[in-house]
């Protein structure tokens, strides 16, 4: 017997965490510089690939760590993107969450995938991949009394 108990004739699509740190005052985001392709040396939110055994809000926080040694944040969840071309690799569905944070009590550093981690004005973001504008969109569009973090 095969070692997989089930196989289907359809493909299916990966899945992903991404995280959305913003300032409390809600003026600056916290973006990583890609390291690699696709996209690479372009800014994104922080996130990655939800492992075979781990559940996406596990996901988000393990990326948040690996790639801006962030730890202890209290995620949100802002809402599921599933645009079919929202990732040139192909078929990926992100789960995005949210925390509004007080900027000064954090200490990113860039690490595993990302070359560069920054706070960007929140008026004045660069370029940005992926479908990550969007998802950056909501978040800011999210109501004042949702954004107050314990």
């Amino acid at each position: 017997m095969s070692p997989h108990k089930y196989c289907y004739d359809y493909p299916r699509p990966a899945v992903g965490a991404d995280c959305v740190i913003i300032d409390r005052a809600r003026k600056e985001i916290l973006l990583i510089e890609r390291k690699n392709e696709p996209y690479k040396a372009m800014w994104a939110l922080p996130g990655g690939f939800v492992e075979e055994n781990e559940t996406v809000e596990a996901a988000a926080i393990r990326e948040l760590e690996e790639e801006a040694r962030l730890t202890g944040i209290s995620l949100h969840l802002l809402g599921v993107f599933s645009d079919p071309g929202r990732d040139p690799r192909g078929r990926i569905i992100t789960l995005a969450y949210v925390a509004f944070v007080e900027k000064h009590d954090l200490n990113p550093v860039a690490g595993d995938d990302a070359k560069n981690v920054k706070w960007f004005s929140i008026d004045n973001l660069p370029q940005i991949a992926f479908d990550h504008s969007e998802i950056i969109r909501q978040a800011m569009e999210m109501p004042v009394r949702m954004s107050s973090d314990h």
